[in-house]
């Protein structure tokens, strides 16, 4: 199974770009920009966790399995076509 981060869909649904989470987060640009587009193999705790913190989230939330994913966009689709 793959997961993969949705660090740039929780940010920009609290209102945040890159620039804002990464100086609210404490992280270098290098390893949010990696962890904001999925450029990454392994995931490290305590960045994570910082990151989770400057959006209100536990780390978990940060995570998504592919098969998760495709549940979320088909309910997102549901929602719009319903509106």
């Amino acid at each position: 199974m793959m997961i993969r981060l949705i660090i740039k869909e929780v940010a920009k649904s609290r209102g945040l770009n890159q620039s804002q989470l990464q100086i609210k987060a404490g992280v270098t640009p290098q390893l949010l920009n990696r962890y904001w587009n999925n450029h990454t193999q392994s995931v490290a705790f305590e960045p994570l966790e910082k990151i989770a913190q400057a959006l209100e989230v536990k780390p978990g939330e940060l995570i998504i399995s592919e098969e998760d994913d495709t549940e979320r966009r088909a309910a997102i689709k549901k929602e719009h076509n319903h509106e």
